[in-house]
């Protein structure tokens, strides 16, 4: 397809992968772990299971699968791909970045960059690849994947409930109705709310220096203000998407947010009044996988259900750093 220099483009979904590794892990063994009650997991995070990988699987081998199935469900030719944005907060090497090896191993020659953007991580991979589509004409494939079970303190009860691995992708085709993609950006930062969610050794504030160093798994010292700043973002960002894109709660057909805690999301959906949308999420089978929860949600809907209801749809992320965001999307 060629487009006119200038022209304006719409952007479509056309593919959508995902993947799982087999472990799975109920709850029972953590709360065994733990000494916790029977049904206490559930209970405070609506999770069930999560899927662990194995220890030979780094990062991009979630990665790669996903991407398959996203390319393959769009019949989507290795040369329609001109970028591979891969939103990740635990690559296979700090160096060099996971996603030109994930390019590579799915036949593709193109562009191909990683974004540390942790549970926000998704949402602002998908914006710049739909912004990366209407300016070249060309697909992206937009994936988000992580490998949190090795990022776990087997002793803490906050991140252990809480987080899996998984990896989802979808890929962003041009369409040549103008008025599809996204209507409505809203990304923000807050560097204060920096020490939230962190992984303190590795960096270079605090070397990894040695085995048994410490400090190489996800704290979260203060969960409750965690709750408390997620809420609160994703509801105003949300609020001002949909104001930006002219529309009300109740035109949004579908809500599709990170999958952090599912008081989180019954509380923003409440807030919001998004009672009539279809919401999209897989977090009592698959547990939180960071940046992977919203491809995931979406890859799992469409491979069990079929398309997704027409009309508008809303995505909502917060995650370290801090970062927040919501993005109106015409589908």
């Amino acid at each position: 397809m060629t487009w006119a220099e200038g022209a304006v483009r719409g952007v479509t979904m056309a593919g959508f992968g995902h993947y799982l590794p087999a472990r799975r892990v109920m709850n029972a063994e953590i709360e065994a772990d733990l000494a916790l009650p029977a049904g206490w997991i559930e209970a405070r995070t609506g999770i069930r299971s999560r899927h662990y990988a194995a220890p030979d699987q780094a990062l991009s081998d979630l990665a790669v699968p996903a991407g398959e199935m996203a390319l393959r469900m769009a019949g989507a030719a290795p040369a329609e791909v001109g970028l591979l944005l891969l939103a990740t907060s635990t690559p296979d090497h700090l160096l060099p970045p996971t996603a030109p090896l994930v390019a590579q191993r799915l036949g593709l020659d193109c562009g191909a960059v990683d974004l540390a953007g942790a549970c926000a991580g998704f949402l602002h991979a998908l914006v710049l690849g739909a912004g990366h589509v209407r300016m070249t004409g060309r697909s992206v494939l937009v994936m988000a994947a992580n490998l949190l079970s090795r990022r776990i303190e087997p002793t803490e009860i906050a991140s252990r409930v809480l987080f899996a691995d998984a990896a989802g992708a979808v890929l962003l085709r041009p369409a040549s109705d103008p008025s599809l993609g996204p209507k409505a950006v809203v990304l923000r930062s807050d560097g204060a709310g920096y020490d939230m969610i962190r992984i303190d050794r590795g960096g270079s504030r605090l070397p990894f220096t040695a085995p048994g160093a410490g400090g190489l798994t996800m704290r979260m010292p203060d969960g409750r203000a965690v709750f408390a700043r997620a809420v609160e973002g994703m509801v105003l960002s949300a609020q001002e998407a949909l104001s930006g894109a002219g529309l009300g709660a109740p035109e949004i057909a579908t809500w599709v947010p990170h999958q952090a805690n599912q008081r989180i999301l019954d509380k923003v959906r409440q807030r919001l009044d998004l009672q009539d949308a279809e919401c999209l999420g897989t977090l009592a089978r698959h547990g939180n996988s960071s940046a992977a929860t919203i491809p995931l949600a979406l890859s799992c809907r469409i491979a069990e259900r079929g398309p997704l209801r027409p009309g508008p749809m809303l995505f909502s992320a917060f995650g370290a750093g801090t970062l927040w965001g919501s993005v109106v999307w015409q589908h």
